[in-house]
This record gives structure tokens, C-alpha cells and sequence, in this order.
């Protein structure tokens, strides 16, 4: 067999001998010469060495006896006939190494995606349409001197908080140190939704109370170092949602929140004396889960403070047959309205009774969640006959409520007055929408609007230790004294024959935001216009908050009471101020199912 190979040497294939003088070119038919110089791309004159193919004699039988080659397996046509298996290590390897592959693209770009938005949707709902909070929830405070912006972020405490304000001997004993300020003491600062990081005037009527005014983010201010909400008369009230006056409510819910501590306020009130009759100013907490002024927030939360799984946590009450108790059927304490019945509260929503698996705000369906109420003041003319001047109403709200309202008081750790010729006890304690343990202590006559202006300082100091919660306690003053002590035991457990068979009502272990309003309203006292003065002011110097030290517990998320995820899934109820029931269909609820009741609904 004759092949052919490339030359491997000069000599084995030579070009032929050339004229070496010749330097043109004839055409065969004579019709044209050129010439052909050394420099044409074709020269005529010397052909260098080139190289060729040249043949060969192949044997075929010679290739048998070589070696074979790494690859000559793969030519066989039984290549493969003898594998006992189509898997292999190999194989299994390359599968795990493509599933890891696909896994790892899914995880990036599903997976982790969805769980950021999970871990972090609260905080966005927290701060949607906060302008002054960015995507990281960083929020820089937009203050304005003279006609300068400057950003800075927000600081709990306040720059301006004197340095001997910053920490306190509680009248418990306790060090306190100061967890929250705010001195109000730039002038010009709004607080419509987004203005402030901390606060939020309201633009709702609070309907709850049957108030006669608008509350309008325009009648909250800082001017001349102080907070002011301003209450005025309005000319046209189908201008005002039809109402006759248009106010302020200030409010840190959801945006700051504290469990235990102390809080005091720096306030001078309404009218131009003490001789005022009319007016409703507030300041007070409330747990996270409640809104104030949003009432379906507050159907069947406000105003429980109860972990107990029994008959307290029931509609009115009451017997799921209404067969008693009978302290539950009546109450001589009650009032005609309610049919001298105990309650018509709907029973507790989100109850230590909650079956697995209902809607609840956790950490367990089987704890007992709320929105408690504590009061710092709310201000009214003195009621008792023959008396003048004003008096502050402190107190707290419980539910679910002991036969005819009554607490506890015959231990001084239940029930202790510092103050007995400024202060007594309330004679008004409760209705069938709440239990109120209240005390009543007389005001300065220099604190008014036109008798003075004095500020004046009044708060509470309160404890509650869900480990031991015989601990509880809160403790009341008024500028600057303390006023009355109440204890865990005042609100104990109400059972025997004659008892509404509650368990025990709790010191709020729940996270408390702060609300301060100036409202008018003839539920809380008559409305006498010849001793009230418009526009009526009602200045704040600052709020404060301490907490003991060692204890620090602020935010409205704290893992032990969470609130956010639970507002962030009933969005509907916690943004729409005109739906008053959880559960009922729109337009008077947020049509949420009520949770089932191991007790009261049968669970499945």
C-alpha cells in the first residue's frame, strides 16, 4: 500500500531546475509577454526550498504489533457491552454536583429573597410613608432653625435634657435611668404621618367617647419650647366633618413603647382658671395592640390585662348557656344602659383560652394578650358638692372586671394614699366596659392657661414581672410627689359565691404607648362655655422615661409581648379609623374571624 507523508528534510523533495537567466514570460499563443523582476509578488528568478508530500510503503501488519493507544478502546463496537450497571460514582457525582448547582441558584434567587421580605416586613410597614426613615430604617429628624435644614439622627434622648434629669431615685428605691426625652424645645415641628420619628398627631374623631371635636394633625405644634395643642371653635362645622370643635392627639404608637418604668410629663392646662368646666385634657399609655381611636384595635383587647383561661375571658362574662354567674347577670354598680349586667365587653380576643392554631398575636396561642390602659392624668372639675377648682384623675383600666367593681384596698401594699388632704380614692370605679382603680388629687390653681401657666409635673411609676407578678405595682404623683399606690393585689381574683370567678387582673405586662390629647366631651363632664376661654391651649414642656437600671425594656416589639407582625396581618383594622368591631363585615368592621375559644367556641 502506497501512502503519502509530509517531507520531513530539504533533500527528500527538490523544485525543478529554472532558467536562471530567463526574466519573462511568453503566453503559449504569443499574444502577450511580461516580465517577472525578483521584487513581483511572482518572481521568475530564484524559487527557494519548499517542502511537499512524498510517498511511502504502509503495512498494515505492522500496526498489530505496536501498542495500543489510550483511546483506542472507545473505536471497538463492543465498547460498553460489558458495564453491568448505567450508574456510577462518576455519575452520582456529576448528578449531586448539577442538584447542588440548581439548589443553590434556587436559594439565591427565590428562597432568600422571600425570607428578607418575611424577617423585614414589619420594619417596612413600621416606616411606609415615614419620608424621614430610609430603606435601611435609619431615620434622620428634620428639624428646622431659622430657615436651615439639618439632618441628624434620631436620638431617644433628647440633646436638650438637663443632665440632672437623667437618672432618678425611684420612689421604689430603684436607680432609674433615662430611656426616652423629648424637651419640644424646637420651635416649628409638625408631627403629621412622617413628620416625626416618635410621634403622630392623629386625624380622626374619636368616636369612642362621643367627643365633640375633630382631632387635627394642624393643632399640634412646638412654639416657645413647648408642645402646644391648640382646641378651637369652628365658625362652620361642615367644615370640621361636622363637628363644633377641632383639636390635637399626639401619639407614639407603634413608633416608641416601654413596659415598666416611670414616665413623667411637664403640662399646664386649658381655661383661664381652676373654676374651668369643659375641657378633657389626657396624657396616658396604652398597649401596642390597641390603637387608640381605631376601635376595631380595641375590640376585645381594651382594656384586658388577663393570662387566666376561664370565665373572665367569656362574652359579658358570663356562661356560654348565660346561666351566671350571678354576679356577672347583675350588678347594682352597673348603670341602667347596660341592664345592670357586669360587662358587655365581647370577651377577651387573643386569650390564654385561644385554640391552636387561631389568629393570635403569640408568643403562644395559650398567653393571655391585650391592651391595657394606664392613666398619667386626665383633668376635670371638681364634682364633689360644695368644692372648687380642678382635680386630676389618675388611674388604671383592668379587665375582665371582679362583682360590682370592686378592688382591693384594705392592705397598704393593695391600696396606699401619700396625700390624704390632696388626694382620695375615686368613687367612680367602673362600668360594663371597664374596671377603673382611681385616685383623685386636687391641681394647683397657678397651672392654668390664664391663671399663670406654671408647669407642673405629674407621671407614674409602675412594675410588672411576669416571673413573679405579685411584684406588680403602680405608683402615681403629681408635681412631683407621690400621690397613691396601688399593688398586684388590689386587682386579684374574684371567686366564691358572690364573685365574678375572675382570676387574677395583671400589672400591663404589655408594651405601652404614650398618648397626649386635649378633648371635650359630655361623657366625661359637663360642658359649662361661659368658664372655657378659645383657643384653648394645652402646653406640654416634655415627656420622659426612665426605667430602672439593669432593666431596660423599650420598643413595641419585645419578643416576650410581639405586636408587629400581628399589626402588619390586620393592616385593614390598624389603618381605617371608621371600623368599630374585629370581626363584623364592612363598613362597621374589619370582618377578621374572631378566635375560636376552648372554653366558649368549640375548637376543631
Amino acid at each position: 500500500m502506497v501512502l503519502y507523508r509530509l517531507a520531513d528534510g530539504p533533500d527528500e523533495l527538490l523544485p525543478p531546475k529554472l532558467n536562471q537567466n530567463r526574466d519573462s514570460v511568453a503566453s503559449s499563443s504569443g499574444d502577450s509577454i511580461f516580465s517577472l523582476s525578483s521584487d513581483s509578488k511572482y518572481p521568475s528568478g530564484v524559487i527557494p526550498t519548499q517542502r511537499g508530500f512524498v510517498p511511502y510503503a504502509y503495512d498494515p501488519e505492522l500496526d498489530q504489533k505496536d501498542e495500543p493507544d489510550d483511546d483506542d478502546i472507545l473505536h471497538r463496537p463492543d465498547f460498553g457491552e460489558d458495564s453491568r450497571s448505567l450508574w456510577s460514582w462518576r455519575g452520582f457525582l456529576n448528578l449531586g454536583v448539577l442538584v447542588l448547582l440548581i439548589v443553590a441558584l434556587l436559594t439565591l434567587f427565590i428562597c432568600y429573597p422571600v425570607l428578607y421580605f418575611v424577617r423585614n416586613n414589619a420594619r417596612n410597614l413600621a416606616i411606609d410613608g415615614n419620608i424621614r426613615i430610609n430603606a435601611t430604617g435609619q431615620a434622620p429628624v428634620l428639624s428646622t432653625i431659622v430657615t436651615l435644614l439639618s439632618f441628624q439622627l434620631p436620638q431617644m434622648i433628647d440633646p436638650d435634657t438637663p443632665d440632672a434629669a437623667k437618672t432618678r431615685k425611684g420612689f421604689d428605691g430603684f436607680d432609674y435611668e433615662l430611656v426616652f426625652s423629648d424637651e419640644f424645645n424646637v420651635d416649628g415641628r409638625t408631627f403629621y404621618p412622617g413628620d416625626d420619628p416618635f410621634w403622630e398627631a392623629q386625624d380622626i374623631w374619636y368616636g369612642a367617647t362621643a367627643d365633640q371635636e375633630w382631632y387635627d394633625p394642624s393643632q399640634v405644634t412646638t412654639k416657645d419650647g413647648h408642645l402646644r395643642i391648640v382646641m378651637e371653635q369652628v365658625a362652620d362645622p361642615t367644615l370640621n366633618h361636622g363637628l363644633q370643635y377641632k383639636s390635637g392627639m399626639l401619639q407614639s404608637w407603634n413608633k416608641f413603647c416601654f413596659t415598666s418604668g416611670y414616665i413623667e410629663v411637664s403640662v399646664t392646662l386649658p381655661g383661664p382658671d381652676s373654676n374651668t368646666r369643659g375641657y378633657w385634657p389626657g396624657a396616658w399609655t396604652m398597649g401596642n395592640l390597641g390603637r387608640p381611636g381605631y376601635g376595631a384595635t380595641t375590640d376585645g383587647t381594651w382594656p384586658y390585662s388577663y393570662d387566666e383561661c376561664d370565665i373572665g375571658t367569656f362574652p359579658n362574662q358570663t356562661l356560654k348557656d348565660k346561666s351566671g354567674p350571678p354576679a356577672a347577670l347583675h350588678s347594682d354598680k352597673s348603670r341602667d344602659k347596660y341592664n345592670f349586667e357586669l360587662s358587655w365587653l365581647p370577651g377577651q380576643r387573643v386569650s390564654a383560652c385561644t385554640c391552636p392554631n387561631e389568629d393570635h398575636p403569640g408568643p403562644t396561642n395559650s398567653k393571655g394578650r391585650g391592651a391595657p390602659e394606664i392613666d398619667i392624668l386626665e383633668v376635670e372639675r371638681n364634682k364633689t358638692d360644695g368644692s372648687v377648682g380642678q382635680v386630676v384623675s389618675q388611674s388604671a383600666q383592668f379587665a375582665p372586671f371582679t362583682h360590682d367593681y370592686l378592688y382591693k384596698n384594705d392592705t397598704q401594699d393593695a391600696w396606699w394614699i401619700y396625700t390624704p388632704d390632696l388626694t382620695h380614692a375615686n368613687d367612680y370605679k367602673g362600668s360594663a366596659v371597664q374596671q377603673a382603680v382611681s385616685a383623685l388629687t386636687t391641681l394647683p390653681d397657678d397651672m392654668f392657661q390664664g391663671s399663670g401657666q406654671v408647669f407642673k409635673t405629674l407621671g407614674f411609676e409602675y412594675w410588672a414581672n411576669p416571673d413573679n407578678r405579685d411584684e406588680g405595682f403602680i405608683t402615681w404623683q403629681s408635681d412631683g410627689k407621690p400621690t397613691v399606690r396601688m399593688g398586684a393585689s388590689a386587682v386579684g381574683p374574684d371567686q366564691g359565691e358572690d364573685g365574678s370567678g375572675v382570676g387574677q387582673r395583671l400589672i400591663p405586662e404589655e408594651p405601652m404607648s404614650i398618648i397626649l390629647n386635649l378633648g371635650i366631651s359630655s361623657n366625661w363632664q359637663k360642658i359649662d362655655l361661659s368658664t372655657m376661654i378659645f383657643p384653648a391651649e394645652y402646653l406640654v414642656d416634655y415627656v420622659r422615661v426612665y426605667q430602672r437600671s439593669g432593666h431596660i425594656n423599650y420598643g413595641c416589639d419585645p419578643k416576650d409581648y410581639p405586636t408587629a407582625d400581628y399589626i402588619s396581618r390586620h393592616q385593614e383594622a390598624y389603618t381605617n379609623p371608621n371600623l368599630t368591631y374585629w370581626s363584623q363585615a364592612e363598613p362597621v368592621g374589619a370582618g377578621y374571624p374572631w378566635p375560636k375559644n376552648s372554653l366558649v367556641r368549640s375548637s376543631s
